[in-house]
């Protein structure tokens, strides 16, 4: 049988830290890509659909594109498609 008497350890649940205690975290604010990138990525797009890629093969080729053209501006697409190539 199991002994329930005060001297076994209770274990305590961590005390929780209340919201005007936390500092708030900002959303990421988005970078907007240039006109000029949105069309070499879309002229590249038209490229890959050339060359056989599947819908859901470009679609995730597409973001990673994007994701690298919008952290520097002076990235074009044709930089950034070989940077995933590394």
């Amino acid at each position: 049988m199991s002994d329930y008497s005060d001297d076994t350890p209770v274990s305590e649940a961590p005390v929780a830290v209340s919201q005007a205690a936390q500092p708030v975290k900002k959303k990421r604010e988005g970078v907007k890509m240039t006109d000029k990138q949105k069309a070499d990525l879309t002229k590249h797009m038209a490229k890959m659909k050339k060359d056989g890629m599947s819908a859901s093969e470009m679609k995730s080729h597409r973001m990673k594109l994007m994701s690298r053209m919008r952290k520097d501006p002076k990235v074009t697409a044709r930089k950034a498609h070989a940077s995933l190539s590394k």
